[in-house]
C-alpha cells in the first residue's frame, strides 16, 4: 500500500486549495446570505477544469483519476460547499453517465460541453414522492413512435435553474417497475420544461436548487441514454460515485471546520492562557482531528477501488456515511469551541454547520447508505 500522493495529484490538490481561498473565500458569507448563484466562481471553475476533470480527454475532458477528484473536492468545500456541490454533480452523476453509457453522437452533443464547463449538467432523478425511494417515479416518458413525451415533477435540483442539460430518469413501462426506467438527455430550454422558484435552503444556499416541471415534452429517441429498461442501473451506479462527491465534500465541510477552530483555539485566551492548553478543548480538537483523518482514508479508498476498476460500490456507501455523520460532529464541536463568536456568520463555522446537514441527507441519507452497507454484508 502507498499512502503517497503522486506529483500531479499535489498539483491539482494544490491548486484547488489556491482556488478556493484567493477566489471563493471572499464573498462567501454575502452568497450564502443572499442565495446568490456563483456564477463567476463557477466560470473559473471551468477553466481550472474542475468541471470535467474524469471525463477521458478525448471528450475535452480532464483524465484525471479519482484521488485527484477527491482532494480538489476536500479544498473546494472547505470554504464553498455551494460550489463544490455544482462540481460533484457534473463530474460524478452527469457526465460519468454519459461518457460510461452514451453514443458517441450522444458524447459529441452532450458530454464535450459539460466536460469543458461551456455548459452546466443536472441530474433529474429525485420527485416529490420518490426520493430514498427511486424505484416509485412517477414522471413518465411514453413512447410515442418517434419520440418520447415527458410528464412529471422533480424536485431538489442542484443546478435546476441554470443547467443546460438534464440527465433525466423516468419511467417509460412502470408495468416492470425499475426493468422499465430509463434515462434521457434533455435540453433544458425545450418547450413545456418550467422551473420552480429556487429553494430557501438552510444550508449550500448559492447552489442553485430548484423543482422542473415536465409538460408534454418531446424528447427525440436517440436522447435515450443506454438500452430500453437500463435508467435504474444507470442512476444507482452514477449515485455510487456520487457518493464519493459528496463523502468528500462532508471530509471538506468537516476538516474546514476543523482549521477554524483549531486556529481559534491557538489565539483566544480564557483564564491567562490560549483555550487549547485547556484540557477540554485539546481533547475535543484531538477527537475532530482522528475522526477527520479516518474519513480522509474512507474517501481515498473508495477513490482507490474507483480507479482501480473494482468494485467501490460498498466502500463509498462507508466514505459517504462516516464522512457525513463526521462532517455533523466536527462542525458542532466547531462552533462550540468558538463560542459565542461561533454562532455569529463572520467566523464561518455556523454556516459549515447548516452545509454539514445536507450531506447526511442528499444523494442517499445515512439510513440509506446503512441499508447498503448491510446488505453488502449479507450478500
Amino acid at each position: 500500500m502507498n499512502f503517497e500522493f503522486t506529483e500531479e495529484q499535489l498539483m491539482i490538490r494544490d491548486a484547488a486549495r489556491d482556488f478556493a481561498q484567493r477566489e471563493l473565500l471572499p464573498g462567501v458569507i454575502e452568497r450564502d446570505e443572499d442565495a446568490i448563484y456563483p456564477k463567476e466562481q463557477v466560470k473559473r471553475l471551468a477553466e481550472l477544469g474542475f468541471l470535467g476533470m474524469l471525463v477521458d480527454t478525448r471528450y475535452d475532458g480532464g483524465g484525471m483519476d479519482t484521488i485527484s477528484y477527491v482532494l480538489a473536492m476536500e479544498e473546494i468545500s472547505k470554504v464553498d460547499s455551494s460550489v463544490s456541490v455544482i462540481m460533484s454533480v457534473n463530474n460524478s452523476l452527469v457526465c460519468w453517465g454519459v461518457q460510461k453509457y452514451g453514443t458517441e453522437a450522444q458524447k459529441e452533443e452532450f458530454l464535450k460541453p459539460m466536460a469543458r464547463g461551456d455548459k452546466i449538467g443536472a441530474f433529474l432523478l429525485s420527485e416529490p414522492e420518490a426520493g430514498s425511494d427511486a424505484t416509485s417515479q412517477r414522471t413518465t416518458a411514453v413512447d410515442m413512435g418517434d419520440h418520447y413525451l415527458v410528464n412529471g415533477i422533480k424536485n431538489w435540483i442542484t443546478s435546476g435553474g441554470t443547467a443546460s442539460t438534464y440527465l433525466l430518469i423516468a419511467h417509460t413501462h412502470p408495468e416492470k417497475k425499475h426493468h422499465g426506467i430509463n434515462a434521457f438527455l434533455i435540453d433544458s430550454n425545450l418547450e413545456g420544461i418550467s422551473v420552480g422558484p429556487h429553494e430557501n435552503k438552510m444550508g449550500m444556499r448559492a447552489s442553485d436548487t430548484h423543482s422542473v416541471m415536465f409538460n408534454n415534452v418531446k424528447i427525440p429517441k436517440e436522447n435515450r441514454l443506454g438500452d430500453d429498461g437500463q435508467g435504474f442501473k444507470i442512476a444507482m451506479q452514477s449515485l455510487e460515485g456520487g457518493r464519493i462527491g459528496i463523502a468528500s465534500q462532508a471530509l471538506g465541510i468537516a476538516s474546514g471546520a476543523y482549521e477554524l477552530a483549531l486556529q481559534y483555539a491557538q489565539e483566544r485566551k480564557t483564564f491567562g492562557k490560549e483555550i487549547i492548553k485547556h484540557q477540554a478543548i485539546a481533547f475535543k480538537l484531538a477527537d475532530m482531528a482522528v475522526e477527520i483523518e479516518a474519513a480522509r482514508f474512507f474517501c481515498l479508498k473508495a477513490a482507490w477501488l474507483k480507479d482501480q476498476g473494482k468494485p467501490y460500490g460498498q466502500a463509498s456507501a462507508m466514505a459517504k456515511l462516516y464522512a457525513a455523520e463526521t462532517a455533523m460532529k466536527v462542525t458542532t464541536e466547531a462552533v462550540q469551541i468558538h463560542g459565542g463568536n461561533g454562532y455569529v456568520k463572520e467566523y464561518h463555522v455556523e454556516r459549515l454547520m447548516r452545509e454539514a446537514k445536507l450531506t447526511q441527507i442528499y444523494e442517499g441519507t445515512s439510513e440509506i447508505q446503512k441499508i447498503i452497507i448491510s446488505r453488502g454484508l449479507l450478500a
